[in-house]
């Protein structure tokens, strides 16, 4: 199968794309097994998209839990080479409050115990990926023009680090982080970026920054809550169609 424009994977609250058309549910699996749940292959504004909830449709996946080797050997299997990676954050840097929108260009690997190679099996070739840019620069640049062209704001820059979860930061983690140099916090960016990496996928990120993590915001006694995360979401995602929709006209294939 081709012609896919751009495969989106969504993470905490975006479970669907409400824009798409003329929906198809697929369920591929893969060698390494099946992904977060069924893929849906429609259209948006004439460009063909499929679209995959990492946590699955019903949020059932916990991070570390989740199959990311299987979910993007899915796409691929699709016709898929551009990938969107819609991840659910928490802020750090001043300019990372609740319901900005970023696009990362650095990440720092804080996981553990995950799946994070396809170089696994016995006698498969090991690859030593180049990782120093994380984030396909081509597909960033087009993720801030389309922004740009869409009117949504966007920091086009920052560092994304990744945690094991599913629980919460400390605050001395948080502190720790920013000492490193992290902007955003969640935990489902690696080993995803680099797995994307080792199968020839273009890949971005586009983080929708859902709350203050532990102690980086001004209230350093806030409690968050899921139905927090959920409503700074949906405000944050408010401009996503329309920046999709200059994305694909970016890319020209559909």
């Amino acid at each position: 199968m081709s012609g896919i424009a751009l495969a989106v994977i969504g993470g905490t609250g975006l479970y669907k794309l409400a824009a798409l058309r003329d929906v198809e549910t697929l369920q591929p699996t893969t060698r390494f097994g099946a992904p977060s749940g069924p893929i849906r292959l429609g259209t948006l504004d004439g460009h063909r998209v499929a679209f995959l909830a990492r946590h699955g449709e019903g949020h059932s996946l916990p991070p570390h839990k989740i199959n990311y080797r299987a979910n993007l050997a899915a796409l691929q299997s699709l016709g898929a080479q551009r990938v969107l990676a819609l991840n659910t954050v928490g802020g750090i840097g001043e300019r990372f409050g609740p319901c900005v929108l970023a696009c990362p260009d650095q990440l720092i690997d804080y996981t553990w115990g995950r799946v994070s190679t396809i170089c696994e099996d016995e006698g498969s070739e090991v690859l030593h990926v180049d990782f120093g840019e994380p984030y396909t620069r081509a597909l960033r640049q087009d993720v801030i023009a389309a922004a740009a062209k869409a009117g949504v704001d966007l920091v086009a820059e920052g560092c994304y680090g990744a945690t094991q979860g599913p629980r919460l930061e400390t605050r001395a983690e948080i502190a720790r982080m920013r000492r490193d140099g992290c902007d955003l916090v969640g935990m489902t960016g690696m080993p995803e970026a680099g797995l994307a990496r080792e199968l020839g996928l273009d890949y971005a990120c586009l983080a929708i920054v859902a709350n203050w993590a532990a102690g980086a915001g001004p209230d350093p006694d806030e409690v968050i809550t899921l139905q927090d995360v959920l409503d700074n979401v949906a405000v944050a995602s408010a401009g996503l169609p329309a920046l999709l929709a200059a994305l694909l006209d970016r890319s020209g294939r559909g």
